[in-house]
């Protein structure tokens, strides 16, 4: 008989837990259990989103009893342009697969879920720092045979199962409707049957084998899908004030921005957020000058508005992990049966700056003077099991500060360089709407708690003083770039320093960097005595 040149090949990638090595034996007791000759081998990752754990398996398409005594040679490892199948367990995965050169559009099927797992420096960037989705779908049009993509991970939750089932399953279905190598060699019939048998009746068979049957279908229908966009649903019920005081256009983001800070703090809060904002809406409606506009500068302006008014603070932390939609997100997530219990251990190391910005102003002021200038540290680490009843009365207790809130430090820091940001863009606006949008777009660089906020709030002051409020002979065009050359710099270099290099080419004088100091410990007697 004439026998195929070299075996089916399978490379999978998937993340830490994700049951890659599980997805890897299933094929392999598949192909055993059809009589092929199969080999399996995996490279260790890294944990979960710094890196993949990869597993390749090859399958030799011919029943070991017609060979004659003969044995398949199989290599260890994949190499680029000999992959027939790449199963990703998520969208960046697909993409490095390609940019490895393992997708290739002679040979290559590529089945991959679209959803996505942020990395850690796209979660680090201070600005979005998010790869586009966009590049890695044209590229796999381009470089793959035939693509089996979709948004596998909803399909194993709404299933009950992990997502090595769903991919699993989407394998054989794309076998089933033809996928597999050029005419050198030929695609093992994987039946859906020896798939499923694969599978077992073992604990939690039952829920894998509905992910299988899902995606077995979905794949055969070759169904191809974009990834749903990241971010939150619109949620609440539009304000009557919206709709009157505010264009359409603006609508949807100032709906989610007062929904979002009633839940944050009160009606009242909300209202002075849309406060703010229909001065901005007037700003723009003078620097229009008869012209359309779609009401950008509004809506951006809000979006920051709403996120900044809405900061994270121990407060807020507490809250939304003692929320009963917390607790069943969870629940949903370790796919717990009704009645099963769960441990929940909230991880919280509370610094100095965490813990004076909820005390009444004056009392964190000083806190804060008497840390720095006894360069005093806090790190007490905080193991809170909320679901105990202990537990969650302690943070729960945190989250019961909420009326408190105005009289704390961080909301007297915050709300007058809000007013400072707001007042420059309503300035701004009537003479020049593109300096105003760049000026607005600078609230994306305060975010979050602790060293985070201090270096974000930094530079956001520092491009404020500099390129908004001082440098008079530039010009609105010219101040509008270099705030933007200066943004973009800032949410590239936490340290600032990028920054300093973009305001030192419009003539100001950079700041030093800032200092580190060595803190030198001395050890305890007790310590000398053991040596």
């Amino acid at each position: 008989m004439d026998l195929p040149q070299r075996p089916f090949t399978v490379l999978i990638s998937a993340l830490g837990g994700e049951g890659g090595g599980v997805l890897a034996g299933w094929i392999v007791d598949a192909a055993t259990a059809l009589g092929y000759p199969v080999q399996n081998t995996s490279i260790p990752g890294l944990a979960q989103r710094t890196g993949a754990t990869t597993y390749y398996v090859e399958i030799f398409p011919v029943r070991a009893d017609a060979l004659n005594g003969r044995t398949p040679v199989f290599a260890l490892t994949p190499s680029p342009g000999n992959v027939d199948v790449v199963l990703a367990s998520e969208l960046l995965e697909a993409g490095r697969a390609m940019q490895n050169g393992y997708v290739s559009p002679e040979r290559t099927t590529l089945i991959a879920s679209t959803h996505r797992i942020y990395t850690i420096s796209e979660r680090m960037a201070m600005g979005d720092g998010r790869l586009a989705d966009d590049r890695i779908l044209e590229g796999a049009k381009k470089l793959a045979s035939r693509t089996y993509m979709f948004d596998m991970a909803a399909l194993a939750e709404s299933s009950g199962t992990i997502i090595s089932a769903v991919m699993f399953g989407a394998l054989a279905g794309a076998l089933e409707s033809g996928a597999g190598p050029s005419s050198n060699g030929a695609a093992p019939p994987l039946t859906r049957k020896a798939c499923e048998d694969a599978i077992g009746t073992s604990r939690g068979a039952a829920a894998s084998l509905r992910g299988f049957a899902a995606a077995w279908q979905r794949a055969g229908q070759q169904t191809q899908e974009r990834p749903v966009q990241p971010g939150k649903r619109w949620a609440g019920t539009p304000s009557d004030r919206v709709r009157q005081a505010f264009p359409a256009e603006t609508h949807k983001i100032l709906e989610e921005g007062a929904s979002r800070l009633v839940d944050f703090q009160d009606v009242d809060y909300a209202n002075l957020y849309l406060d703010r904002l229909q001065k901005v809406l007037e700003s723009e409606r003078q620097g229009q000058r008869g012209g359309a506009t779609d009401w950008r500068l509004t809506t951006e302006t809000g979006r920051y508005l709403a996120l900044l008014m809405a900061y994270e603070d121990v407060i807020r932390v507490a809250d939304l992990k003692t929320r009963r939609s917390r607790f069943e997100k969870v629940r949903k997530e370790v796919l717990a049966k009704p009645g099963e219990p769960i441990v929940i251990t909230e991880f919280l190391k509370p610094g100095v700056d965490e813990i004076a910005s909820i005390l009444p102003a004056s009392i964190g002021a000083a806190l804060l003077r008497w840390a720095h200038k006894g360069k005093k540290t806090l790190n007490v680490g905080l193991h809170v099991k909320t679901n105990t009843v202990s537990g969650f009365l302690l943070m729960r207790s945190m989250a019961w500060l909420k009326p408190l809130r105005r009289s704390s430090l961080r909301y007297h820091e915050t709300q007058p360089l809000l007013e400072r940001w707001l007042a420059a863009i309503c300035a701004a606006a009537p003479k020049d709407l593109a300096l105003a949008q760049e000026i607005a777009e600078c609230g994306r660089l305060v975010k979050g708690y602790g060293d985070t906020y201090n270096r974000g709030r930094g530079n956001f002051v520092r491009i404020l003083d500099t390129l908004v409020a001082g440098k008079p002979e530039l010009d609105s065009a010219a101040r509008a770039i270099a705030v933007k050359e200066a943004r973009t710099a800032a949410l590239a270099d936490p340290e600032g320093r990028t920054l300093e290099q973009s305001l030192a080419s419009h003539g100001i004088t950079p700041l030093p960097p800032a200092a580190k100091p060595i803190t030198f410990m001395r050890r305890p007697p007790a310590a000398l005595e053991k040596r």
